[in-house]
């Protein structure tokens, strides 16, 4: 095949054995690469009763079929093992450099079985590829382990790794590469720790092949004007993400105070304009990139003081709104914080903010926390619990436990402020204002997530691309984000492109925001890059495949229509401020929907027998 690396590296942690396998074409051909690849193999080989912290969990890393390409915004890699946040199917992204460094050295994926009795790490420089003793990286962070591992193999490598929040076994932890790119959601960073896999580090020396050599850029020029001409880059160019707060505010999906409302009366203060005034030092790039996200901030003094990566929105939302917290200075270290510990921001904030809900109802008093104050908008008290629960000290030995399984744990009535699905927590997403993100958060294979569908068409602006997709007769409603009506096949659609994306190795922006690139394009894409003769419908039904293979992975481990659920403050209580105020999440009538367009059994919402036929999954039922 051209334009992959070719090889998949198997390594057994408990023996030490390193083996490598060719990459097999007939599953790329119906599973691709990245996400899908993934959700074949550990289908395959995780079974009911699996400990996520045990030894028979099975961690993999893949890139995507584009990873490394010339594709805008091709810089993606999936991780993914059974969720010790969820104890069912977890999946993570990240983009930087490290995918694609790992297809130059000649690999597109990498699976652990086994567990490790004293800490590792993987290093990989093309043809060698060797387990090596990591004590002296155990107990350092992520920045610490990145300059460490690349003053030894230089500084051209690629690393990563977990900090202490994943050593320490939290059920949020990230793994980090690039410094500060996160594979943030599931827990991921804990199955790493529970294997004594402290990083992988990556030197490629090779280069990849296309198939068409003649075409290749002259394509690749073509999508690349289109991206630079789309009116919706240069904005993103400007404050990649952290505008999102004043959209948010202004629509009323800016969660705030631990989702009681989509509000927030201090939003300015930790908007894009804030951070870009005082606070921004140059935006960044990925690997073949041309929005440019990523940036870097410094705080020049004061408690808050750092140089270095610069909070996305959900971190905005997260460490601010959510926990009523208006002190820019305070979001900003605590992103700097939780890149170094390794810890997912969105789940953090999310338990933060918990308790500061149950804390200002009386359910959690100073004698639980060891005297820490959990006022609302305390950012002092934020950035002590980032630390203690990387290192699990204290209060956030429990708070490390997540938000779910901390209420288990206090009990007294908290866990009516528990804002989860299937034990993770929501993201910045306030479905009240959003009904299709509502939807998305609880048919998302990892539990709560709005990047599985992403399903943003309806979020302002977007009614011709959704008349392009869908046809005008689902035009006014499914455009309106306030009307359940048509939320279902929306939603539907979205996972289905979006589990496409995530396993050709592309970002989210491009795709799916702004709407520029879709199903043909990718196909043309991997074409001249792969040459694989797949149509758009092809890319479709792959993408379809691989969402009811993730529904038949968590059906092993006993979800059903009863799952799917988002907490009683989004369904039954009224938003009560802003542009949303009255709204509530007509959840199940969407759900009737989605499972009618799915091929889903309508009562216990599992794959029906004609589905699985149709997409050649009738032996894994």
């Amino acid at each position: 095949m051209f334009g992959v690396g070719g090889e998949v590296i198997w390594v057994n942690l408990t023996t030490g054995s390193i083996e490598k396998r060719p990459i097999d074409e007939d599953m790329v051909r119906k599973y691709l690469l990245g996400a899908g690849y993934l959700s074949r193999v550990l289908y395959d080989m995780i079974p009911v009763g699996t400990d996520p912290l045990g030894k028979d969990n099975v961690l993999g890393f893949a890139t995507g079929l584009l990873t490394g390409s010339m594709f805008p915004q091709s810089s993606r890699h999936v991780i993914a093992a059974l969720s010790p946040l969820t104890n069912i199917w977890g999946e993570s992204h990240a983009a930087g450099f490290w995918g694609a460094e790992l297809k130059l050295a000649g690999y597109d994926a990498i699976m652990f079985t086994g567990a490790s009795s004293v800490p590792m790490y993987l290093h990989i420089e093309d043809a060698k590829v060797e387990l090596l003793d990591a004590s002296h990286l155990w107990g350092k962070d992520v920045f610490e382990t990145d300059d460490m591992i690349r003053k030894t193999h230089g500084k051209r490598c690629r690393v990563l790794s977990i900090g202490q929040a994943g050593e320490n076994l939290v059920r949020f932890a990230a793994i980090m590469n690039d410094r500060d790119r996160a594979s943030a959601r599931s827990g991921l960073g804990a199955v790493m720790g529970s294997k004594k896999l402290k990083a992988i580090s990556v030197k490629g020396t090779g280069k990849i092949e296309v198939a068409d050599p003649k075409n290749y850029l002259k394509r690749m020029d073509e999508f690349y004007e289109r991206m630079l001409s789309n009116a919706f880059t240069p904005g993103r160019v400007k404050y990649g993400t952290t505008s999102l707060v004043e959209l948010m505010q202004h629509i009323g999906r800016l969660p705030s105070y631990n989702m009681r409302q989509g509000v927030f009366e201090g939003y300015d203060k930790i908007s894009g304009d804030a951070i870009n005034e005082k606070y921004l030092v140059k935006a960044r790039s990925d690997w073949s990139c041309l929005q440019r996200c990523g940036r870097y901030t410094a705080v020049r003094s004061g408690p808050y003081s750092f140089e270095g990566g610069a909070p996305e929105f959900e971190t905005q939302s997260a460490m601010g709104s959510r926990c009523g917290n208006d002190n820019l200075e305070s979001v900003l270290f605590g992103h700097h914080l939780a890149n170094q510990y390794g810890i997912d921001t969105i789940s953090l904030g999310g338990t933060i903010s918990w308790a500061m809900e149950a804390w200002d109802e009386g359910l959690i008093t100073a004698e639980d926390t060891g005297g820490i104050d959990l006022s609302w908008g305390n950012d002092d008290t934020i950035i002590k619990l980032t630390k203690m629960i990387a290192l699990r000290e204290g209060f956030g030995d429990i708070l490390a436990e997540g938000s779910e399984r901390a209420a288990q744990r206090i009990g007294r009535g908290t866990n009516k402020f528990v804002m989860t699905v299937k034990k993770q927590e929501i993201a910045g997403q306030e479905p009240r204002a959003q009904k299709s993100m509502g939807l998305a958060a609880v048919t998302a294979a990892r539990g709560a997530d709005h990047l599985y569908g992403f399903p943003v068409l309806d979020e302002a602006g977007f009614d011709e691309d959704i008349k392009k997709r869908f046809g005008e007769e689902y035009l006014p409603e499914m455009a309106d984000r306030l009307n359940p009506k048509y939320k279902g096949i929306m939603v539907k659609e979205c996972e289905d492109f979006m589990v496409m994306v995530e396993s050709v190795g592309l970002c989210k922006y491009g795709t799916q925001i702004p709407p520029e690139f879709y199903y043909d394009d990718v196909a043309l894409a991997l074409k001249v890059h792969n040459g694989l003769d797949l149509t758009g419908a092809d890319l479709q039904e792959i993408g379809e495949r691989i969402v009811n293979l993730n529904r038949l992975f968590n059906a092993r481990f006993g979800v059903t229509r009863k799952d799917d659920c988002l907490p009683d403050r989004l369904t039954k209580v009224k938003a009560p401020l802003g542009p949303s105020a009255g709204e509530v999440v007509e959840l199940d009538q969407m759900l009737d929907e989605y499972y009618s367009v799915r091929g889903w059994d309508q009562v216990t919402g599992l794959p029906l027998k004609e589905t699985l036929e149709r997409l050649g999954l009738e032996n894994d039922n």
